[in-house]
């Protein structure tokens, strides 16, 4: 019987080993994780947690402000954008815990090398004059303001990866270069995707639309919020197959690409948002190969 007690005590017994690891009662210490660790202006960045629960995070900021976690594939995720206008620098971003412990990160943001190209009013919104280029200036404004404004679930509604709108995947534009109209500067926070009229156009996950309408420099313009802050936006279509408050699945059509608004040829642009801050598409999607 002693024998037999000795043996219970030796297997219930914590015995630490070498590298700081414990046996029966692990002391990992909770950390963040940040990929990458250095980005330049506009691009995303995302943030998982190591050695604790969603349930333990109290909040997650980044400078200041607080952003959203998620559970995704069993780990506490967070995603952030950068602005295309921040100021390059280093930049805090910290959890605090249930049990009173902060946990801290540091994200490098550099410059983006400024790239300009001349662009003119197309004619099918009535020609490149002075007038025009005013006009159409004030009408971005506007629907700017508009697509700013929308409603955004408090969780997240996907759990699936991300995947490209359409398939056979070509940037034929670049996100974060500036288009020069006249005497006005645009900035293009998206990326264009070749596509012939009329290619299917599927969501890029699930979420709710929150916007399907035609404006006139967007064109016909679909937006789909997955929660949290993350939204995917697809513009210049040609045709709108979904309603607002509509729930969307990963890759269910939702409409064609087009040539509609300030557009000089067919295809298809997407920009992706992040608390409000358009960040790189593509680097956006590559986030997603790796998680």
């Amino acid at each position: 019987m002693e024998m037999k007690k000795l043996l219970i005590t030796l297997i219930l017994t914590c015995f630490a080993l070498p590298g700081g690891f414990t046996l029966g009662n692990s002391t990992s210490t909770p950390q963040i994780i940040l990929t990458p660790s250095r980005v330049i202006q506009g691009e995303p960045v995302k943030v998982t947690f190591e050695n604790t629960k969603i349930s333990n995070i109290k909040s997650l900021t980044y400078d200041g402000k607080k952003i959203g976690v998620l559970l995704y594939q069993n780990i506490p995720t967070a995603l952030i954008g950068v602005d295309l206008y921040k100021k390059p620098g280093d930049y805090k971003i910290i959890a605090k815990l249930s049990n009173g412990q902060n946990l801290q990160a540091i994200l490098s943001v550099s410059a983006r090398k400024k790239i300009e190209t001349a662009m003119a009013v197309p004619d099918q919104l009535g020609g490149n004059s002075p007038a025009n280029q005013t006009k159409v200036v004030a009408q971005l404004v506007n629907e700017n303001t508009i697509l700013a404004d929308f409603y955004t679930g408090t969780k997240a509604f996907w759990t699936a990866k991300f995947n490209w709108p359409i398939l056979n995947v070509n940037v034929t534009d670049d996100y974060g270069y500036t288009r020069i109209t006249g005497d006005y500067d645009i900035a293009h926070k998206g990326v264009d995707l070749q596509a012939e009229m009329g290619t299917k156009v599927r969501a890029m996950n699930r979420g709710v639309v929150r916007i399907a309408e035609q404006f006139p420099t967007y064109g016909k313009t679909i937006v789909v919020d997955h929660g949290l802050g993350l939204s995917t936006f697809y513009m210049h279509l040609s045709k709108i197959y979904v309603e607002p408050g509509q729930l969307v699945l990963p890759g269910q059509l939702i409409g064609l690409s087009g040539n509609t608004g300030y557009s000089t040829a067919p295809h298809l642009h997407i920009t992706v948002r992040i608390n409000q801050v358009s960040i790189d598409p593509v680097k956006f999607m590559k986030l997603f190969t790796r998680l």
